[in-house]
């Protein structure tokens, strides 16, 4: 596992988002992204994941193409990208930097409405961060 401080994972985010095509990220509307060290209970069963199972982020929201009219006044969506579960599949700085930026990804994805079967699809196909 990679050892890294919350101040440089949370650099490493930011630089993530700064590489993502940015059409995606001036879209995240009400959204807000956070890391954690791990997910707490109530988000690890949300996922569906297996216990023991790697979750490496979290989107938990209204994705767009799910809000109506009365989509006003609510709190804000969330993406979680979980510090340990990245730094564990990690072998070095580059592949810990590009897991986070795919993690990234994959939770804005969700956001805009993509599910799991389409994400894949755009993954095998190259397309998923093209800048």
């Amino acid at each position: 596992m990679i050892e890294l401080t919350d101040k440089e994972f949370d650099s490493l985010i930011s630089r993530a988002m700064d590489e993502l095509p940015q059409e995606y990220i001036t879209g995240l509307d009400n959204v807000v992204v956070v890391y954690a060290d791990k997910p707490d209970q109530h988000q690890q069963s949300k996922s569906g994941a297996h216990e023991g199972g790697f979750l490496l982020g979290l989107y938990e929201g209204i994705p767009l193409t799910k809000r109506g009219a009365g989509y006003t006044f609510v709190l804000p969506d969330k993406i979680t990208l979980f510090k340990h579960a990245i730094a564990t599949v990690s072998r070095t700085p580059e592949e810990l930097f590009e897991t986070i930026k795919r993690t990234l990804w994959h939770e804005i994805a969700h956001f805009y409405g993509l599910d799991h079967d389409r994400i894949h699809y755009l993954e095998r196909r190259g397309h998923q961060h093209d800048s």
